[in-house]
């Protein structure tokens, strides 16, 4: 069930990723200064994104040093 918008299942990689890069984008000021409805909505629609990405790309490329070892390292 979509909150909002387009069906992210229904995007391409590339509106998708452009999608996922504009919803990060506005986080923090919907955070600090939208209301409890939209803060609502902006974390709904983020999982629905960020959920279907991880769904097309199961392995995705993981930067070792986001890793507990890699932060260890530093």
């Amino acid at each position: 069930m979509t909150t909002m918008g387009i069906d992210p299942a229904d995007l391409s990689d590339d509106d998708l990723l452009r999608e996922l890069r504009q919803l990060h984008v506005t986080r923090t000021d919907t955070f600090l200064h939208g209301s409890d409805d939209a803060l609502a909505t902006h974390t709904s629609r983020t999982n629905e994104m960020e959920t279907e990405y991880l769904r097309r790309h199961p392995e995705r490329d993981v930067d070792p040093n986001r890793l507990r070892e890699g932060a260890r390292a530093r």
